[in-house]
């Protein structure tokens, strides 16, 4: 089916509404600003124990998803119990919910549900990337952060498609309120103002602390809630007449790795005891409760035995809230718990600077940083309807602005180091995240510079608070104002709130399989914080992961249903994936960030293409139930078929396409050699040049096409009126919706295949030995990184297959190192022969 774009978003009505009509008893459509922006989130976006379609309710009709202590006395056993409401949390409970497993949320503070603790912005290069892959899942974030984005960014939009990052700075009141709309916890506790409210089916929220597991115990013990068994998946079901294809390696190897790390069999030496509940204690009476389940997902985030810092104050909790001195408790029962079964616990450390009073910031000596327009959402049926985000199309974004530190602010932050406080982890340095580090490490680490960069970024459109970031630093207030006075266009700057540290514990993730489950205690899956990572985006991740699993697993086993397969990406087939891969087989020994560069497939892996490479996976497992996006998904596959065809079926000779696109586009003036006059090129062939864009050969297309119809109505009509001879005369370019898609895919479709070389050669190398006497030095291998540098000298390892296990190094780092090892090998052969 061809398309033109003129006739685009008619024909893409007309078929979600087929779509719809024919597998919805009722398609109630609503209008209110919000449901445009999650509608995509389907049918988890309705209200509990109802129907199956979307519906929106006034506040004073709908009951609150927040259970009471009664209601628990009543139904006091789920299938899955989710521990924690923070991005992993709410990410896990919904996938859950979505599953059809009876979930229960809790959290201590209904209230902080959906904050943004740290940064007030989503997305970024590599988390950009996990937020598409979320929201193919039928995920939250996505489309949260679209309704409440006021400031949109395409990082690395010069540099090609599959390192381009989607990023998005949040207004953080308007961010908590539509999570909390979402996930039907009312704003208003009642009030009659007709504001209207969603809920989750399937999903209940609690305000309690959770102070411990309940658990049976026993070597080998049976799990409640078993997942299949990898090891006894049918190696038929890959297409026979597929079987060389990479696509089916990579499947192939993904479930011989499964076997081992996400195998019951394989796990059930380890197992110590099985999960059958939590103990809690509810916020307001305090009183003690044992709720009943077959699977906990815990993401505690900085609360599993925190300690918050400024200076050298040191008090317990896992986070101040947000315009207030009072402290959230951390979670020290569940801590004592994991180390008595001996799970490994370490200490890590995050931060978050002070906040800024906008209001006294010289904003003219600043360099202004303005957001794209129009800007790009993050949520895939958005982009397919073609809307932009709502404030965007309202005209309500915002501008950030760019400063920076010099050399009297870094002379402050060393001079008052004695005043930092004293961490648990590392000797007293605390481990923190190398890729998002205080301001002295910074100036610690990077002596030579005299200046950092630091983005001055609005948290609302109806706040003067700032967030500076990668400014944080905890030392005592009156020296970080000191230290922000000596920067341009803060000389006269208020603080509103000083920024501090916060250190807890984590658990190593190696301890999980690949569906993130403990292997020691049955039915207790980790994700987020506790596993080692930072960022928003690294922990939503895992919680969709971890709920999926845990409601698919939990919730066949309640219906007496067969043990349903695992729910794993392969690192072929996603970000999460590699995230996932990277934590269970290689642990982590500081806060695991995300970058394209962990990801050997990131050429097919891009942000453009999420929907195309999960949601039809998302759909099997039970995460994606909406019609709405199912049918969007067939028509953006459509859509690019189509238009990629176009381009192959589409020919000019060389010396024409030379002619009409400059020397530059078909390499100069080697178009014009002997023979080539009658050489022919398809316009795919064309664009998979270098330095050639779509656009740049739909121009030269619509030129062609265009001569040729009014030739062709000027010989068959010559009576044809101009309106006819214009419309005649148009070639539709490739919509937006699927031009980056159309565009990377054929750009890349040589790249990809070499791709799959360099990958096997470095796996085929695991059994071959490092030298000892190599030298890691940035001068000798300017390709690296200064943390792989770092981290190969650190471990020097003996063989490829050591190489791989040592955490930070990427794929793309061993296969450098293989081919430098190489030619280490080739010199001294050579050195050898020649004293011979």
């Amino acid at each position: 089916m061809k398309i033109s774009a003129s006739r685009n978003n008619r024909c893409y009505d007309i078929i979600i509404i087929l779509v719809v009509m024919m597998k919805c008893s009722i398609a109630t459509r609503l209008t209110s600003s919000f449901q445009s922006s999650v509608g995509g989130v389907g049918a988890s976006l309705r209200r509990r124990h109802v129907n199956n379609n979307r519906i929106l309710l006034p506040s004073q009709s709908f009951t609150s998803s927040t259970s009471s202590i009664s209601s628990h006395k009543q139904s006091s056993s789920y299938d899955v119990i989710v521990i924690g409401g923070g991005h992993a949390g709410t990410e896990a409970a919904t996938a859950s919910a979505r599953t059809g497993a009876r979930t229960l949320l809790i959290t201590q503070n209904k209230s902080t549900l959906g904050e943004l603790s740290c940064n007030p912005s989503i997305g970024g290069i590599g988390k950009g990337h996990l937020v598409r892959e979320i929201d193919a899942l039928n995920g939250v974030m996505g489309c949260v952060a679209d309704e409440s984005g006021i400031h949109f960014r395409m990082l690395n939009r010069r540099k090609g498609p599959a390192v381009r990052g989607p990023r998005a700075q949040m207004d953080r009141d308007l961010y908590k309120m539509n999570m909390q709309r979402y996930l039907g916890v009312s704003n208003n506790d009642g009030g009659d103002d007709g504001e209207m409210f969603y809920g989750v089916e399937n999903l209940e929220i609690l305000e309690a602390s959770a102070e411990d597991l309940l658990l049976e115990e026993g070597v080998g013990i049976e799990a409640l809630a078993p997942l299949a068994d990898p090891a006894d998946v049918d190696y038929s079901s890959i297409d026979s007449s597929t079987a060389g294809s990479p696509t089916n390696k990579n499947e192939r190897i993904r479930l011989e790795k499964a076997k081992e790390l996400s195998s019951a069999k394989a796990n059930v030496s380890h197992r110590r005891a099985r999960i059958r509940g939590v103990v809690a204690i509810d916020t307001t009476t305090k009183e003690r409760m044992e709720i009943e389940s077959t699977t906990v997902v815990l993401t505690t985030g900085t609360f599993l035995r925190g300690v918050l810092m400024i200076g050298h104050g040191r008090y317990s909790g896992g986070r101040h809230l947000r315009d207030s001195e009072e402290v959230e408790p951390p979670s020290v029962g569940l801590a004592l718990t994991l180390e008595r079964f001996g799970f490994p616990l370490g200490r890590l450390k995050t931060g978050t600077p002070a906040r800024l009073d906008g209001r006294t910031i010289n904003w003219e000596a600043c360099l202004i940083q303005p957001s794209e327009r129009p800007a790009l959402p993050f949520s895939h049926l958005r982009q397919s309807r073609g809307e932009q985000p709502p404030l965007a199309a309202s005209g309500q974004l915002i501008d950030c602005y760019q400063t920076a530190t010099n050399e009297a602010t870094h002379k402050l932050v060393s001079d008052y180091a004695h005043l930092l406080p004293q961490y648990d982890g590392m000797d007293g340095k605390g481990n923190g995240p190398r890729y998002c580090p205080s301001i002295y490490k910074k100036v610690e680490r990077f002596a030579e510079r005299s200046s950092h960069n630091s983005f001055l970024e609005p948290e609302g459109l109806n706040s003067h608070i700032v967030y500076p970031n990668g400014m944080s630093g905890p030392y005592p207030e009156e020296i970080q104002l000191q230290i922000f006075r000596t920067m341009k266009g803060l000389e006269k700057v208020d603080i509103v709130r000083p920024g501090y540290d916060v250190e807890y514990n984590f658990v190593n993730p190696q301890v999980l399989t690949h569906t993130l489950e403990a292997k020691s205690i049955a039915g207790l899956y980790l994700a987020g914080q506790i596993c080692g990572t930072t960022g928003y985006e690294e922990a939503a991740a895992q919680g969709i992961i971890a709920g999926a699993n845990a409601g698919r697993a939990a919730g066949a086993a309640y219906r007496g249903e067969k043990a349903p397969v695992p729910f794993v990406l392969g690192r072929d087939e996603a970000y999460i994936g590699v995230l996932i891969d990277d934590l269970v087989t290689k642990g982590t020994l500081e806060p695991y960030r995300m970058f394209t560069s962990r990801a050997e497939y990131r050429i097919s892996l891009r942000a453009d293409n999420a929907d195309l490479r999960l949601t039809r996976k998302g759909a099997e497992h039970g995460l994606v139930t909406d019609p709405e996006r199912l049918a969007a998904l067939d028509m953006r596959q459509e859509l690019i078929a189509s238009n990629v065809d176009r381009l192959r079926n589409f020919k000019l000779y060389v010396t024409e396409w030379a002619e009409r696109g400059g020397n530059d586009l078909m390499g100069g003036a080697a178009a014009y050699r002997t023979g080539r006059e009658s050489n022919k090129k398809s316009a795919e062939e064309v664009l998979g040049m270098p330095n050639v864009s779509l656009k740049m050969v739909e121009q030269i297309m619509a030129d062609v096409f265009a001569e040729d119809q009014s030739a062709k109505l000027s010989t068959v009509d010559g009576e044809s009126t101009d309106d006819q001879r214009e419309s005649a005369a148009k070639l539709n370019p490739t919509p937006s919706s699927v031009y980056d898609t159309v565009e990377a895919s054929v750009k890349y479709k040589s790249y990809v295949v070499r791709q799959e070389k360099d990958i096997e050669s470095w796996r085929k190398a695991q059994g071959v030995k490092i030298p000892p006497y190599i030298v890691y030095d940035h001068d000798v291998m300017p390709t690296f990184s200064k943390e792989e540098i770092e981290k190969l000298d650190r471990f020097r390892p003996a063989t490829f297959a050591e190489a791989s296990q040592i955490s930070g190094l990427t794929p793309q780092c061993l296969v450098y190192l293989y081919h430098h090892v190489m030619k280490l090998n080739k010199e001294r052969r050579r050195e050898k022969s020649e004293i011979v």
